[in-house]
């Protein structure tokens, strides 16, 4: 949710800012501008899904900047002055609050514009956390380069059966039955391959879903696995178990 706040009083603006977080529990971006020509600017440059206005600011009125710059985006009037409340609903005015305003003044406010614009509302925040998901699984490893006395190997991460940690490096099979050697920690491997696909199920273990051939209860808190390519049962660390247990069953 993008929030475009004009507020010339650098006070007023922090406690209006501290209200409006409260409210919506950080799940927003803003821009603060003080005067009729950079918000006006900002108008210009960028769209809004709703606006915070007081009314006299630098520069002149706040009406002036909807006048020059035509807007569909809702705006909610934080103002000293009650004269010019048909003037604010005359314009994109879906509330009008009136300073010294508090914490339910603004929820209130915030309220309506939910409940105005539920569909809105709710459609942006179902983009942003679908193009979010996307752009996160897109900065996953697809493939590894690994170095070897031949030459380059590129191995494809959907083809790694399990990874093990050797100090500053891991050792990894590939569904091929393969041995390779990789120049990273376990660590920061970890963060590389796809959490849909791979769990760290304990200090020196990664392991790929679908070389799972058996898993077999090994204590209360812990589970042998049986990963392919692997001679010996691996174990979950304790603190772990229990994420695995979801991991494998979503």
């Amino acid at each position: 949710m993008n929030i475009l706040i004009i507020e010339d009083e650098i006070p007023a603006f922090k406690k209006l800012l501290a209200y409006v977080d409260k409210s919506l529990h950080s799940d927003f971006e803003y821009t603060h501008t003080r005067s009729v020509e950079a918000a006006i600017k900002s108008l210009k440059e960028k769209t809004y899904d709703l606006i915070l206005s007081d009314i006299e600011i630098i520069g002149g009125m706040s009406f002036d900047i909807f006048e020059s710059v035509k807007t569909a985006t809702p705006i909610v009037f934080c103002t000293a002055y009650d004269e010019h409340l048909l003037k604010a609903f005359q314009t994109n005015g879906i509330a009008y609050v009136l300073k010294p305003y508090t914490q339910s003044d603004i929820d209130e406010a915030l309220k309506k514009y939910k409940e105005l614009f539920y569909v809105k509302f709710n459609e942006h925040h179902f983009f942003e956390q679908f193009k979010t998901l996307l752009d996160k699984k897109d900065t996953y490893k697809k493939r590894l380069v690994i170095k070897k006395r031949e030459g380059i190997k590129l191995v494809n991460t959907k083809d790694i059966c399990f990874v093990e940690a050797h100090g500053d490096f891991c050792k990894l099979k590939d569904v091929d039955n393969n041995l390779h050697a990789v120049s990273m920690s376990i660590g920061v491997l970890s963060k590389e391959l796809n959490p849909d696909q791979f769990f760290r199920i304990n200090r020196s273990y990664i392991i790929n879903l679908d070389c799972i051939e058996n898993i077999i209860p090994y204590s209360k808190n812990r589970l042998s696995i049986k990963v392919k390519g692997l001679p010996v049962l691996v174990k979950t660390s304790t603190s772990l178990t229990k994420e695995f247990r979801k991991w494998i069953d979503r």
